[in-house]
Formats: structure tokens, C-alpha cells, sequence
């Protein structure tokens, strides 16, 4: 087992990485004095729920814990205001109290949403994570939680930090091969924002990771997690360094929103950002190179990097101007200035974007 810390003061946790996991949940909630006093409400999906949602209940019912379970349908659409009132139903008829514990059993969308289940009941109670995902790897540590507006992504949210995170690489092996591709973007993204060096290894080890191999998986992930656990260490709530985690995300949001939070995986959307960004970082005047790595490595993946054309460049840029990163009529976008390293620039003119857009809906 691999371990990692994020430095937060009195917030700091760890973040636990390695295979058969699960079956020490209840162990991890005493080891980390979560008491067995008040129910522990499990939400799930109902792909994870039914792999995982006995194997944790049991785990954490040898320990003397109570479970209540709360199951979503898969995919973005559950993070929404309507899904968030049912949780707090769910917890409500389970008995939570203060002293209870939100367990996020399953990819981003869980996370995203029981995070800010226990952020927003009774002002906030503990939370734990047990990402299912490779995509989880990122959207598990760091305490950004939230659910969507149907014209933005993450608009109604929080900071809500887990009292830990669990990861059990064992529950990889049961993902779709698209989910695999998807969440490896965003261990790309890690490299492409902080060491070109996990970039270069991410490109010679794409066939071990896309067939996942254990050893090249796990590094691959703590890797991942190790650069997030930095960044979010020095800048908990996005005052400054944290945004260059968002590398993509400007454009890979909106391409989300617009196309109904289904089309496009969180991770195929933000591999098409992050190749928008190269580009842009081309025509403020960064090495072309980077925008030809950029690309190649996410093809070699099998990840799209153009945006599909029957999407509206209008509908997009309007998506953008709903998103955090938009402020007084021009955008936030996060540009690579070689790999390995970015900066956050905020001043990208709306012009600028549109000419983005259009190029990579021409490249589809």
C-alpha cells in the first residue's frame, strides 16, 4: 500500500493507494476515529453499488458500524439539485447526526455529489472517499465538491475535505474500456501541468496503463495524486496555484454542458480543453511543440482531440461565460508554457476562444 498526505493544518488526510482496499474500510474509519455510535450513510451508482455497495457494508459492519445506502443512476446527470434532495432525504430517513460520516462509494460523480451531501447536512459532517475510477484518482482529493446547473458544471458547491481517501486499485479491473482512456487523461493532465518527465513515462507506458497493469497503474496513480496533494497543499481553495489544475477545463466544461452532460465523458472532454489549450498557447506565442505532444500523446490513447462539429460555437462560448473562470468579459485559461509547465493567464480575449473553437470543430 502506498500512502500520500495532504498537508491542510487540522485538514490534512491521507490518501491510501493499493490493491484489496475495501475489506479494511472499517478498520480505516477506527484508525481515523470516526465513531460507531452514528450511522455512516454508503452513496453509491448503481454500476459501483453493485459490485462494491456488500463488500463495504460488511467491512464496515464487522467494525459496529450502521449503514444506510443511497444509489444514483451513472453518469453527470445525478449531480443535480433534484438527485442532492433525495440524498438529504436518504440521510434524513437513515438517522445521520453531526457525528455521522458520508461515505462516496464510486467515480466523480459520486464524489462530486456526496461530498456536498456532507458539506451541506446539518452545516457539514465527515466524509469519506472511496474513488471506483481512474478519474476519481483526481476529483477525490481536494475537497472540491458540487453538483451541475443545467448551464453550468460545478456551479453550487463547496470546499469539504475527506477525512480520508481510499483507493482500491482492485476495482479498476472492472471498468469499460472508454472509462479507462478517460480517467487516464486526467493522470496525463498532472504530468502536463508539473513534470514533463511523468509526461515522457505516460507516453512509453500507454499500452501497460490502457491494459492495466498493476504496477504501472498504481505509480501512474500515486504519481497523479502526489502532484494534486502538492498543489492543493499550498492553495486549498483556488487563490492562485490551485487553478493550474485546471488545465482543460475552460473549454472541456463548456463542451460538457453544451452537449447535454452525456455525449462526452468528463475525461474525453477535458483531453479536447487540454489540446485547445496547446493551441492557444501556440498563438500567444509558446513553442509549437507543445501543442504537437499535447495531441499525439491523447490519440495515442485513444482520446478525442477535436471538438465534435455539430456543437455550437456559440452555445460553447456561452457555457464558458457561466463558468468560474470567466470574469469581467475575458477568460481564465490555464497555458502550457513548455510541458511540465503552465501559467494562468486571465486575460484570454472571447475572440480568441472563438477562434479556438472553430479551429478544433474544423480538425473533427
Amino acid at each position: 500500500m502506498r500512502e500520500l498526505k495532504v498537508d491542510l493544518g487540522e485538514r490534512s488526510y491521507p490518501i491510501y493507494i493499493g490493491e484489496g482496499l475495501l475489506q479494511e474500510t472499517g478498520v480505516m474509519f477506527l484508525k481515523h476515529g470516526i465513531g460507531t455510535k452514528s450511522p455512516v450513510l454508503l452513496v453509491t451508482d448503481e454500476t459501483a453499488g453493485e459490485l462494491y455497495l456488500r463488500k463495504v457494508e460488511d467491512a464496515l459492519a464487522k467494525s459496529g458500524y450502521r449503514t444506510g445506502s443511497f444509489i444514483v443512476k451513472a453518469g453527470e446527470r445525478s449531480k443535480s439539485l433534484s438527485v442532492l434532495e433525495d440524498a438529504v432525504t436518504a440521510a434524513l430517513e437513515a438517522g445521520l447526526d453531526r457525528h455521522s460520516a458520508v461515505v462516496a462509494l464510486g467515480g466523480g460523480v459520486v464524489g462530486d455529489l456526496a461530498g456536498f451531501v456532507a458539506a451541506t447536512y446539518m452545516r457539514g459532517i465527515k466524509f469519506v472517499q472511496i474513488p471506483t475510477t481512474i478519474l476519481a484518482h483526481d476529483s477525490s482529493v481536494g475537497g472540491k465538491v458540487a453538483v451541475n446547473h443545467p448551464l453550468a458544471k460545478n456551479i453550487i458547491g463547496a470546499f469539504h475535505q475527506p477525512e480520508f481517501v481510499l483507493y482500491d486499485t482492485a476495482t479498476l479491473k472492472t471498468l469499460p474500456e472508454r472509462e479507462v482512456r478517460a480517467g487516464l487523461s486526467e493522470v496525463i493532465k498532472h504530468g502536463l501541468i508539473w513534470n514533463a518527465e511523468f509526461v515522457d513515462w505516460c507516453e512509453i507506458h500507454a499500452e501497460k496503463l490502457l491494459s492495466l497493469d498493476p504496477e504501472s497503474l498504481e505509480y501512474a496513480l500515486y504519481e497523479g495524486c502526489r502532484v494534486k496533494s502538492i498543489v492543493v497543499s499550498q492553495d486549498e481553495r483556488e487563490n492562485g496555484l490551485r487553478a493550474i489544475l485546471n488545465l482543460g477545463h475552460t473549454i472541456g466544461h463548456a463542451l460538457e454542458a453544451v452537449a447535454g452532460y452525456g455525449e462526452l465523458l468528463h475525461g474525453e472532454a477535458i483531453a479536447i480543453g487540454m489540446v485547445g489549450s496547446a493551441r492557444l498557447a501556440a498563438k500567444l506565442g509558446h513553442p509549437e511543440e507543445i501543442h504537437a505532444v499535447t495531441k499525439r500523446i491523447f490519440m495515442k490513447y485513444g482520446l478525442p482531440t477535436s471538438i465534435p462539429s455539430h456543437l455550437d460555437t456559440e452555445a460553447i462560448l456561452g457555457a464558458m461565460m457561466h463558468d468560474k473562470k470567466f470574469v469581467e468579459g475575458t477568460m481564465v485559461f490555464i497555458i502550457p508554457t513548455a510541458i511540465g509547465t503552465v501559467e494562468i493567464n486571465k486575460n484570454v480575449s472571447t475572440a480568441l476562444v472563438r477562434e479556438i473553437v472553430e479551429e478544433l470543430k474544423e480538425e473533427g
